[in-house]
């Protein structure tokens, strides 16, 4: 069974912007909850099974303000469990409630937490200093322990550590023993809670790195825009490992897919958004989607427990835009496993 779920960040209605969700948290504005509750739903109705909650603020400042407030922390960079709170998981509550109602069942969901070592690269840059590292590492992890005991509504069913530099930054300073030992202190409440925790790699460079972190069982590779990623993995270190994989299957990359337009038509698409839609129409159908996948699985099999889009939609012109987008992955991931059946 492979499962369907997104990253997490999404477009902003019409009409707002960042500026606009943080004046809106601010004044405790309830417009801000009707948004995630409405984003959510779009999620929902897309068709993803474990859908993440919609992620309009910055990755890094949404944790960072609160670790850095010396009024939530319990020492230096430490933050108290009580004040480690990602409030979007509230306002789903509701959400979590009517689908609850509708179908019977609790809605699976799958949270998003900023990684130890993402945190420390944004505050202090190429310096190595293990013991803030494992702060910012306790901190995370008391984020998702909070979440986990405050889920009524819904069940979390999987956190992800979200680590892009992870493979890409070159001023990482930290051994690799620092890096698995934060991994593991930042996710050993979703562990000890037999939560599926994944890691999101923009690339899977040092795949073999995470392999030695005990506490996360998946990883998460880009694969849909680059394919030739999946030939960075050797399926004996997931087997030996106990690991599994995290496919992206549809591609996100906004900009380079706009960009192909720009070639073909000899204009500037985003004058001219109508031509976007051709992403959904014809570059990003399920029958592509599905292929994807089907090359991911003849060399992996049942190591890939999750699949869906590459990275998050936050860059995307359209919230409509990119729910087609979730739709033809749900799609394509449907499909996949029918025909895997027969």
């Amino acid at each position: 069974m492979i499962l369907f779920d997104d990253i997490g960040s999404f477009p902003f209605p019409k009409g707002m912007n960042r500026e606009w969700i943080t004046q809106a948290i601010i004044n405790n504005d309830p417009k801000f909850g009707d948004v995630l509750k409405s984003t959510m739903q779009q999620k929902i109705d897309a068709g993803v099974v474990i859908p993440t909650y919609p992620q309009f603020r910055d990755m890094n400042q949404m944790f960072l303000e609160i670790i850095n407030d010396e009024s939530s922390q319990e020492e230096p960079l430490i933050v108290r469990k009580e004040k480690a709170r990602i409030l979007e998981l509230s306002a789903l509550e509701e959400v979590g409630a009517q689908y609850l109602k509708n179908t019977g069942k609790k809605l699976n969901i799958r949270v998003c937490v900023t990684g130890p070592l993402e945190l420390y690269q944004n505050q202090f840059g190429g310096t190595a200093y293990k013991d803030v590292l494992n702060a910012f590492a306790k901190s995370i992890d008391r984020f998702i322990a909070n979440s986990i005991d405050n889920a009524k509504q819904f069940r979390i069913a999987t956190i992800s550590i979200d680590e892009p530099s992870i493979g890409i930054n070159p001023q990482i300073m930290f051994s690799d023993a620092d890096i698995i030992e934060a991994l593991t202190i930042a996710t050993s409440s979703s562990a000890s809670n037999k939560i599926d925790t994944e890691i999101h790699l923009h690339s899977p460079l040092h795949y073999k790195l995470i392999c030695k972190v005990p506490s996360i069982g998946i990883i998460g590779v880009e694969s849909a825009a680059n394919p030739s990623y999946l030939d960075l993995i050797d399926k004996k270190d997931l087997v030996d490992n106990d690991k599994y994989l995290r496919v992206g299957v549809s591609r996100t990359d906004i900009f380079g897919m706009a960009a192909v337009l720009n070639e073909k038509y000899a204009t500037n698409v985003w004058k001219d958004p109508s031509r976007l839609d051709e992403i959904v129409t014809e570059m990003e159908t399920p029958a592509i989607i599905s292929e994807r996948l089907q090359k991911a699985y003849s060399i992996f099999g049942e190591r890939i427990k999750y699949a869906g889009p590459d990275c998050g939609l936050g860059s995307w012109p359209s919230q409509e835009l990119a729910s087609r987008l979730l739709k033809n992955t749900g799609i394509a991931i449907k499909d996949f496993m029918i025909k895997s059946m027969q």
